[in-house]
């Protein structure tokens, strides 16, 4: 599988989507944001989990 991103991308593109008041909705990720979607499925067991470790951070 081809995965665009590593996981620190994946944390970055997710926190700069927080800090500019994008919606971290699935539906709303995976149209808008392939790539990074698919790529945190790949590192993360589930998008909610890729979201909980953005704000660890």
């Amino acid at each position: 599988m081809d995965v665009p991103l590593t996981s620190k991308e994946v944390i970055t593109q997710i926190q700069k989507l927080q800090n500019q008041g994008n919606s971290l909705r699935k539906k709303e990720v995976k149209q808008l944001y392939p790539d990074l979607m698919r790529s945190a499925l790949h590192y993360y067991p589930s998008w909610q989990h890729a979201i909980e470790e953005s704000k660890v951070g």
